[in-house]
């Protein structure tokens, strides 16, 4: 039994790889757990780590800094990879009054965490893993223990056991905060249900098909490209039944509009009124009477899974003009777009064709529409971005007031280097697309490594720290959880007119807190919630690892 004892208690890799499976296997099998219908989650793995550190149970420290590192960048690459896309049009239109007011929670807990170091005297890198538990940012936490490392050259273990104490009551904190607010405004369901139909953005701006009837004189014997011409509307004419013979056709450019031609015709419910103002009324023909008249034609979705496809616009392919078909709508990441021809594509999007089966078949050919091909990791992009991501956040920069050079490091580093790739990668010809799933489980992957060393180290001092002045932290945490919330929260309310389910979402992305957010679906019966968690998620994820840098070098 003696190979047993040295697997468990031994130094080598073997010990190493055995000791992280098991934390993080364990801290898995307890993250199901659900306390009053809330679950820890992930951070069980922390948890347990903390109990085994505490047993004695160690890993060679240059493994275990080599492997908190590579955990954390793998998690925070893989963020930025999925928010990035969504990062700057989250900032448009309402979305700028949901990032205003995330951004202002993020800098009321930066605030709320300070004031509470100078009353107390906790130090500052302490208080950062008190604010990183408190508002359930596991990056935050990375981000903060890596610029201690950087700018002392030592390791500080307060750092984890305070995020590991706080953290409990900052996922229950936020939850009890919404549930605080339904009383304190008094919120009917069923109000808040009519005002969100009232004010439904998304309904207006996703694609729709209409039917209309040509009856504008002053368009009579136009082509289609001088009647988009006319009008800076996005619109896709999908078919079109000529009034003089009957005939159904996919529309070209060169078409040639007559008087009660029949239109079917893709756009949003903004743009309806206006190309209807131009082109005539709207009819009562639904989408069976056009299917019956497709004796001919069929209507398809095509995968883009060619490389080369990939950044193009659908106006530079002129699949209209060579084969004769119609592209209709841009099916990306569950969402419809308009096809308008100046929208580039990306590998994945999935295009909705109008033509013959010949000529679908022959764009098949050209856009790809191979599922195996999207199953394939593209790992070059990722390594690529990584490396660029290591590589800015090891450049050091100037910030006025501070005296040494400051870096973005390992975790700010790759997070706005993947932002960027994924964002813009495509009009430079690089395939960023991964699944879903392959995202989700690279991202699992590291954050669990990465907790479990985190835990680790953290372990050997945990108890005697709380016993000795820790249990305080607990209280600091819940402070810095709930009063940014309630004061965001009371002013998304009453001076921005927020209903009540977008202000659970937002105060849930706010904190990073995806208990919160479940909790939040569950009550609101819909997906509004989940809307704007993701809204404000990609700029709070940000601003809470950058914040969390900047505390350990103005105020250490």
């Amino acid at each position: 039994m003696e190979w047993l004892l040295e697997l468990v208690t031994g130094t080598g890799v073997a010990h190493s790889i055995f000791v992280l499976a098991v934390v993080i296997a364990t801290g898995l099998l307890l993250g199901k757990i659900k306390i009053f219908g809330v679950s820890l989650g992930t951070t069980w793995i922390l948890f347990f780590g903390i109990l085994l550190g505490h047993l004695g149970l160690e890993i060679n420290e240059t493994v275990l800094h080599f492997l908190r590192e590579f955990g954390l960048i793998l998690f925070i690459y893989s963020i930025g990879m999925q928010v990035g896309p969504s990062f700057f049009s989250s900032f448009k239109k309402g979305g700028i009054t949901l990032n205003m007011l995330a951004t202002g929670v993020v800098f009321l807990g930066v605030v709320t965490a300070y004031i509470i170091h100078v009353i107390t005297g906790v130090p500052i890198a302490t208080m950062v893993g008190i604010l990183s538990g408190a508002v359930t940012n596991t990056p935050g936490l990375g981000a903060a223990q890596q610029t201690y490392t950087e700018t002392t050259g030592l390791t500080d273990p307060t750092i984890a056991t305070a995020y590991a104490v706080a953290y409990p009551l900052g996922v229950v904190g936020v939850i009890l905060s919404l549930i605080l607010f339904r009383y304190l405004f008094k919120i009917d369901p069923k109000k808040e249900n009519q005002r969100i139909d009232d004010q439904d953005e998304s309904k207006l701006t996703e694609a729709h098909m209409f039917s209309l009837e040509v009856k504008n004189p002053a368009i009579i014997g136009k082509k289609i490209v001088e009647l988009k011409e006319l009008i800076e509307k996005e619109f896709v004419i999908s078919r079109l039944v000529h009034h003089s013979t009957g005939e159904l056709v996919v529309p070209q450019t060169d078409t040639m509009l007559e008087e009660n031609d029949k239109l079917l015709v893709v756009t949003n419910l903004k743009n309806i009124d206006t190309i209807e103002a131009l082109i005539g009324p709207r009819i009562d023909m639904n989408q069976e009477e056009w299917s019956k008249l497709d004796s001919q034609l069929v209507s398809r979705r095509v995968a883009i899974t060619k490389p080369e496809i990939n950044g193009r616009s659908i106006g530079q392919l002129k699949l209209r003009n060579l084969y004769g078909i119609n592209i209709t709508r841009v099916n990306r990441a569950g969402v419809d777009l308009i096809a308008d021809s100046r929208l580039q594509l990306q590998l994945g999007d999935r295009v909705t064709i109008v033509g013959s089966e010949a000529a679908i078949a022959n764009v098949e050919k050209v856009l790809g529409n191979s599922l195996k091909r999207l199953r394939e990791p593209n790992l070059i992009s990722i390594f690529i971005g990584i490396a660029l991501g290591v590589l800015v956040g090891s450049i050091p920069f100037m910030i006025p007031g501070i005296p040494q050079p400051v870096k973005l490091g390992l975790a700010g580093g790759p997070l706005i280097v993947a932002i960027l790739i994924s964002k813009f990668g495509p009009k430079y010809k690089m395939i960023t697309y991964t699944t879903m799933s392959a995202n989700l489980m690279l991202r699992e992957i590291g954050i669990a490594i990465f907790l479990a060393c985190v835990g680790l180290a953290a372990g050997e001092n945990f108890v005697e720290t709380v016993v000795n002045g820790g249990y305080k932290w607990i209280g600091y945490g819940v402070i810095i959880t709930v009063v940014p919330v309630l004061i965001i929260g009371t002013i998304g309310r009453k001076v921005y007119k927020l209903n009540y389910y977008t202000l659970m979402g937002m105060l849930s992305g706010s904190m990073t807190d995806p208990p919160a957010l479940a909790f939040a679906n569950s009550t609101a019966g819909n997906d509004i919630p989940a809307v704007s968690y993701a809204t404000v998620y990609p700029l709070t994820m940000f601003l809470r690892v950058i914040t969390a840098q900047l505390m350990i070098l103005l105020f250490l």
